[in-house]
């Protein structure tokens, strides 16, 4: 797990863009409420940062296409993308973020 930034930082429902990890992954975090969601910040259908997109009831919808991704598990809520997006493990210690970027769930 790698610490990312302060849960304070992150207004709820707003997309943050991050590089998280030696490698530099894109990560998008997405805070509901007590909760912090963290999606590999690539939309699948047209390779664009989801962290400019909105935050819907469906989930983060891409700027470009519309397509919806669920926060929880990656999967496309709405065409045109097919393939989910990764998701990153997240845990909240003393008052930080940590995102764990070597495993992906989907």
């Amino acid at each position: 797990m790698i610490r990312v930034c302060p849960l304070a930082d992150l207004d709820d429902r707003k997309p943050v863009a991050f590089e998280v990890g030696d490698e530099n992954t894109p990560v998008v975090l997405v805070r509901d409420g007590d909760t912090v969601h963290a999606l590999r910040d690539l939309c699948t259908h047209a390779e664009v940062s989801l962290s400019e997109g909105d935050v819907t009831r469906k989930g983060i919808e891409c700027w470009l296409h519309g397509s919806c991704f669920d926060l929880r598990t990656g999967r496309p809520s709405s065409p045109p993308a097919t393939e989910p997006v990764d998701v990153f493990a997240v845990e909240l210690r003393g008052g930080d973020v940590h995102v764990d970027v070597t495993t992906t769930t989907n």
